[in-house]
Formats: structure tokens, C-alpha cells, sequence
């Protein structure tokens, strides 16, 4: 994937930048894979705000992928590989030898008419996906799973990879793209490969309306309110933020507190925190 820019002919577009959309082969997704996607700008059930800057945005259609790839041992063949606006990464249209179609992940260098497969016993060849038992050290991988036969969770974005580190037991060690090093089931399953689309982290979205068509609106900073408003509001002038650090809107520490639950289950199988 390339990276293009525009001809300056207004101010925002002078730093804008945009794909070039190279891996794309198939301009329109199949019908039968897309399902209806209900926008809630962020309400919950009693209609009030819980995750504030959610609304507007252009309309969208949700594109089934398929996390678990449980259909083993047959053989699919890659159709194209799309664009899809739920997520940062591209995504395949595979068409399995029973005429299925499905959806997956787009890794790194998977192009129309290769052959791809799941299963226990299946060649170490970037889009397969087999268990980690299976899977060599050092093999980069994506769409991780959790637990075995839930579907892959982690490493899901654009440009991102986990590397298999070692194998002990019933676990592996997986290093996530975070620095984080974590224990998991060696009957999980993985896909080989890196993810797509890897360039989408330099997009510069130029100016304020691309920001609205993906359904985000104005964020106002907490020195601009009053002090009934927000913590950092009121004073005459720029004054400072007033505490001894940066504050939320609801008083919780806005930088470097550690939100994550020191009893949380799932803690025992990390054994290197993040960077």
C-alpha cells in the first residue's frame, strides 16, 4: 500500500494525505456477507451519553469475518481483497471448495488466486491458520486466539504482527505488538502472517470533516470549560490545570493511571507488562 498526496488548492488539503489503495482488487463486498450496523452515538439503553465525541458518519454496512476458521482441512481460494470501514485492516474474500464464501483478515502479501487452509497439520505459509502447537518459534503471527474455538482476538490491526517466543507445557509465550509477553494455550489458534495495510498509521486526515465522516465529533478541551463543567475549567485567562496533574472530566487521573483490575484473572498469564 502507497501513500499519496493532493494538489494544495485549499489550506487542508496541503497536508492531507490519503491511500492509494493498491492492495484493493474487488471495489464492491458480497452481498451475502454484509449485515445491517445501527449507530447509537454513543447512548446506552436509557438514551444517555456514555462514551462521549460518537455521532454522524457516513453510513455503513458490517462485513461478517470469519475469526475462527474451524472449516479444516479444505482448501479456499483467494477472490480479492477489500476495503472494509469497520476496521484499519483490509480484508480477503476466500471461496472455499464446497462454493462457501467467507471473509478474512488481509496479511502481508496474500494476493487473488492464492490458496489458503486451515487445520491441525497445514504448511507453515503466510494466511494458514493452525493451532500454536503447530506453529514453529519464531513464526510472526495474527489473529490470535484466546481461547481454543473462540476466534482470534488479539493482534487484529493494520500493520501488526505477534512473534511465537517459546513453547513450555500447555502454553506459549507470544510477544504482542505492545512489548507485552503472554502466556497462551498451545490449542489456541493463530494465523500465520503479518497484517495488511501496514502504511495506514501515516494517513493524515488534512482537516476536521474527514474526522466527522468516521463518525467522531469535536473533542473541547477542559481548560475552555467552566469549573462546574470540568476540573481544569475557569480562572481568568490561560490559567494552569490547578492539580498535580492532568484530571479527567469526572476527577480520575488523565495520564499514567493504571485503570486495569490488580485482580484481574487473566494477570497470571502475563509475564512481561507492555513498554
Amino acid at each position: 500500500m502507497g501513500i499519496k498526496s493532493y494538489r494544495p488548492y485549499t489550506p487542508s488539503r496541503r497536508n492531507m494525505t490519503g491511500s492509494t489503495y493498491e492492495e484493493i482488487t474487488k471495489k464492491t463486498p458480497e452481498k451475502s456477507l454484509l449485515t445491517k450496523k445501527r449507530k447509537n452515538a454513543g447512548r446506552n439503553s436509557y438514551g444517555r451519553i456514555t462514551v462521549r465525541h460518537q455521532g454522524g458518519g457516513n453510513r455503513q454496512k458490517y462485513r461478517i469475518i470469519d475469526f475462527k476458521r474451524q472449516k479444516d482441512d479444505m482448501e479456499a481460494e483467494v477472490v480479492g481483497i477489500e476495503y472494509d470501514p469497520n476496521r484499519s485492516a483490509n480484508i480477503a474474500l476466500i471461496k472455499y471448495e464446497d462454493g462457501t464464501l467467507s471473509y478474512i483478515l488481509a496479511p502481508s502479501g496474500l494476493t487473488d488466486g492464492d490458496k489458503i487452509v486451515s487445520g491441525e497439520n497445514v504448511d507453515i505459509k503466510v494466511g494458514n491458520c493452525l493451532p500454536i502447537a503447530n506453529i514453529p518459534v519464531g513464526t510472526l503471527i495474527h489473529n490470535i486466539e484466546l481461547n481454543p474455538g473462540q476466534g482470534g482476538k488479539l493482534v487484529r490491526s493494520a500493520g501488526q504482527e505477534a512473534q511465537l517466543m517459546a513453547k513450555e507445557g500447555a502454553y506459549a509465550h507470544v510477544r504482542l505488538p505492545s512489548g507485552e509477553m503472554r502466556l497462551i494455550s498451545i490449542r489456541c489458534r493463530a494465523t500465520v502472517g503479518t497484517i495488511g495495510n501496514s502504511d495506514h498509521e501515516n494517513i493524515k486526515l488534512g482537516k476536521a470533516g474527514r474526522k466527522r465522516h468516521m463518525g467522531i465529533r469535536p473533542t473541547v478541551r477542559g481548560s475552555a470549560m467552566n469549573p462546574n463543567d470540568h476540573p481544569h475549567g475557569g480562572g481568568e485567562g490561560k490559567a494552569p490545570v490547578g492539580h498535580s496533574g492532568p484530571l479527567t472530566p469526572w476527577g480520575k487521573p488523565a495520564l499514567g493511571y493504571k485503570t486495569r483490575n490488580k485482580k484481574k484473572q487473566s494477570n497470571k498469564f502475563i509475564v512481561k507488562r507492555r513498554k
